[in-house]
């Protein structure tokens, strides 16, 4: 047998080098991979003596060679290849190891230049894999280090790699090309917002247990070249595998509490939050958004953003919680908590705010919607009063309730005083039904509506909502306007003596 390695990740090369060295696989490599082998003390035939012909072009050429890749892509099956190679006095390669330039890392970084990106484009390497990926009936391709244990085991056992191995194998190679040239192509674009083409490439994270239903398969994939993943930087501490709908939810609640610095807590079930506040501990904000709706809390996944001290992590213990996210748990806090069988316990260990302006993906027939990710952020800045006056403190009622609104989906009306929500209305067809439903659920929590503020997602098109808010004690509304009928909501708010603040921008999330 002969092998063909050319890695630039040279992670487990010298034990997988041995090893085929010891079922007397003949070893061929090119440039920094044959010096290491050599190094360890193995027989090489470096890849020049073979072609005759030096690497050239600072390295760019090397294996980009007849004598490479005839051995590779002939088919053994075939008689006129088998001739061919025997014409030119070409040894075919039962398998072919390579790894490729790091050009994402690279470009992800700061400070590369464009020439130094352009120097990290693998030219060969995707070459290589992809003759023998297509030719994987007589060769091997070996794109991971992850796989070259399964390979020495199978040509141990079996002398030979299976037909079935070196199929999965060429299927890696292609994902592993296609995702290179992906990242690539990306890079060249960036200049665009909106390429003509869009690449896009994931790799698996996890293997869930089903969907969102027992019946669907389900898996979760990190996208490449994000700074920030769902599960990046994320230990698990305790509890059972995650699910479909966990990894839903937490993905909601986390962008929920990046709008806000102070201690937070927000509880979501079914990827809307039930339960959000802000307050000077998280302890207190955690105690508020419980309490904001404790019905709907049962089974929810609970995220703070500051650690979990000894007493909170007591409080939490006392909840059936799904999934509990957190920067940092002290040790008592933990020893309690894992103590629940059902609780998954996350342990966020990023300490770098996010600044991605990624886009946002909605899956649709044959499709895909793309749209920037919502990052506005809720400022003053740009607002309108239109009516009525306000006091600091309902300004910052009405501005956390915005950011809460900005996060349930549409139509969204929310309740909040105290940076606490009251009462949230979601994923209604009219937006009088948002607030009925959200004036009702303060009403059945026996949460007190009198001097609270309310905020919608969108405009209010007709003065009911308003009116049924203003009417249960509500003093402040915030909605983007620009409805035909403004003036009507303006002067129902004027009539009960609240005030109305236009932000002119809108947040719907359907």
């Amino acid at each position: 047998m002969r092998a063909l390695i050319s890695v630039y990740d040279k992670t487990g090369l010298a034990s997988f080098a041995r090893g085929l060295a010891a079922l007397e696989v003949e070893l061929v490599a090119s440039g920094g991979t044959a010096g290491l082998l050599e190094d360890v003390g193995l027989d090489v035939v470096r890849v020049e003596s073979l072609t005759s012909f030096p690497e050239m072009l600072g390295g760019r050429v090397k294996t980009l060679h007849p004598r490479v890749h005839a051995g590779i892509l002939a088919r053994r099956d075939v008689e006129e290849d088998v001739r061919a190679l025997e014409e030119q006095s070409i040894e075919p390669f039962d398998l072919v190891c390579v790894n490729l330039y790091p050009f994402e890392a690279a470009v992800a970084g700061h400070g590369i230049t464009e020439e130094q990106a352009v120097e990290l484009i693998d030219i060969g390497g995707p070459a290589l894999l992809r003759g023998a990926a297509k030719n994987f009936a007589h060769c091997a391709p070996i794109c991971r280090p992850e796989d070259y244990e399964l390979v020495l085991e199978q040509l141990r056992e079996a002398g030979e790699i299976p037909v079935d191995t070196r199929r999965a194998l060429a299927a890696r190679a292609f994902a592993a090309t296609a995702a290179y040239e992906a990242a690539i192509s990306r890079w060249f674009a960036e200049r665009e917002t909106f390429p003509d083409t869009l690449t896009l490439s994931f790799d698996k994270v996890l293997d869930l247990e089903y969907g969102e239903n027992p019946h669907q398969r389900a898996a979760y994939y990190g996208e490449r070249g994000t700074r920030s993943q769902l599960l990046s930087r994320v230990e698990q501490l305790h509890g059972k595998p995650l699910t479909f709908n966990n990894l839903n939810d937490l993905s909601a609640a986390r962008l929920l509490l990046r709008e806000f610095k102070l201690p937070a807590c927000a509880i979501v079930k079914h990827a809307n939050p039930c339960g959000v506040a802000v307050a000077a501990t998280i302890e207190e904000a955690y105690a508020k958004a419980l309490a904001a709706d404790p019905v709907s809390a049962f089974g929810g996944v609970v995220v703070l953003n500051r650690p979990v001290s000894a007493a909170l992590g007591i409080s939490l213990a006392g909840q059936f919680v799904e999934v509990l996210f957190a920067p940092g748990f002290d040790e008592q806090a933990t020893e309690v908590l894992v103590r629940k069988r059902a609780l998954r316990l996350l342990n966020d260990t990023e300490r770098r705010v996010s600044t991605e302006t990624d886009r946002d993906y909605r899956r649709v027939l044959g499709g895909l919607l793309v749209q920037d990710r919502d990052w506005d952020v809720a400022e003053r800045d740009g607002m309108e009063l239109v009516c009525g006056e306000l006091t600091e403190a309902q300004w910052g009622d009405l501005l956390f309730a915005w950011r809460v609104a900005k996060h349930v989906d549409s139509n969204a009306v929310v309740l909040g005083k105290g940076l606490q929500t009251l009462g949230i209305g979601a994923g209604q067809m009219s937006r009088v039904d948002a607030v009925r439903i959200a004036l009702g659920k303060a009403a059945e929590l026996g949460h007190d509506v009198t001097e609270a503020v309310l905020a919608s997602d969108g405009f209010f098109p007709f003065a009911d909502g308003p009116q049924l808010a203003l009417d249960a004690g509500v003093v402040a509304i915030m909605e983007p306007g620009g409805s035909k009928r403004d003036d009507e909501v303006i002067k129902a708010v004027e009539a009960g003596r609240g005030a109305l603040v236009f932000t002119h921008r809108r947040h719907f999330r359907h």
